[in-house]
């Protein structure tokens, strides 16, 4: 678990993790490996689950032999089905993490959502609907790593 207390705002007790897969943790199909280390290092604290509609058919090999759970979903409906996917999780102690308009839902709907904004950019809705941004996935992840400063991020 991960405990986050945020000064003025609410306790957080995350125990797990949605991440989207294309454009926040991987670029153009291939993992980003600074995302894999933070993800290995994430496991010992909290779950991890991985949503994609996997565009690029690479998510599989990516993630093999990483301590996360791989959910594909079909092309349609994506942000209904990846906010399906963490209500069914328990959204009050689930993070998400995403980029794309179709993780808006997510973001809103989690516990903390984080929003990168990487090479591939970030959608104006996901933008919007996150608690929190960051340059990289590595950055976001990084955010979780090390409670404190997502903290300071959420603090009134």
């Amino acid at each position: 678990m991960i405990r986050i207390d945020v000064p003025g705002g609410p306790a957080l007790r995350l125990e797990r993790l949605v991440l989207d897969f294309n454009g926040t943790i991987a670029r153009d199909g291939v993992l980003d490996p600074d995302a894999a280390e933070a993800i290995r290092a994430l496991a010992e604290k909290i779950e991890i689950h991985v949503v994609t509609a996997d565009t690029f058919g690479r998510a599989a090999a990516e993630l093999e032999g990483l301590p996360c759970r791989l959910e594909r979903i079909p092309p349609g409906g994506q942000a209904e089905a990846k906010e399906a996917y963490l209500r069914r999780l328990g959204p009050e102690r689930t993070a998400a993490v995403g980029n794309g308009r179709n993780d808006a839902r997510l973001l809103a709907a989690a516990a903390v959502g984080l929003c990168v904004i990487g090479p591939e950019g970030a959608a104006r809705e996901a933008i919007l609907a996150a608690d929190g941004a960051a340059p990289s996935p590595a950055a976001a992840l990084g955010l979780l790593l090390e409670p404190r400063r997502l903290a300071a991020t959420l603090r009134t």
